[in-house]
């Protein structure tokens, strides 16, 4: 399974806000075992979405301080299943942003109805921690477009 969980981002303010999407398409395998008879995703794939999309948000304003990484989920909701062959769109809502960490408030919907939704603690990683030729594809993706 691949790790990325934003397929594409519809809207961003860099540093404030987000809309991105991800489509679960039902031959995914955790749907084998979560739960056999009643395939759902995983509530933490749906926070980690979450945090993925409020990672690229604070990302996108290009600050020297690094790369925006979870260090804490404050609190986190789950409202109804998510089944197999869903498109998710994700909203995350930057609270707080300052130059060693930054809040969000974020939420997932199916079909425009509120699913789960996290409050989210990020820390920032220096980029010299990457690879040198690490390249957010997806955000890269948006940005190339505006």
């Amino acid at each position: 399974m691949r790790f990325i969980l934003v397929d594409r981002i519809l809207e961003l303010v860099p540093g404030q806000r987000i809309f991105a999407e991800k489509y679960i398409s039902a031959q995914q395998d955790f749907f084998q075992d979560h739960f056999p008879g009643f395939p759902v995703v995983p509530g933490v794939l749906l926070t980690e979405m979450m945090a993925q999309a409020a990672g690229k948000c604070l990302d996108a304003e290009k600050h020297s301080r690094g790369k925006a990484m979870l260090a804490q989920i404050r609190s986190a909701s789950f409202r109804d299943w998510v089944g197999p062959d869903s498109r998710i769109v994700i909203k995350a809502t930057v609270k707080t942003n300052r130059a060693a960490f930054a809040t969000a408030d974020c939420e997932v919907a199916v079909e425009g109805r509120t699913v789960a939704s996290a409050e989210l603690f990020f820390t920032f990683v220096p980029a010299g921690r990457f690879a040198p030729d690490y390249v957010d594809q997806v955000l890269q993706d948006f940005l190339d477009k505006t």
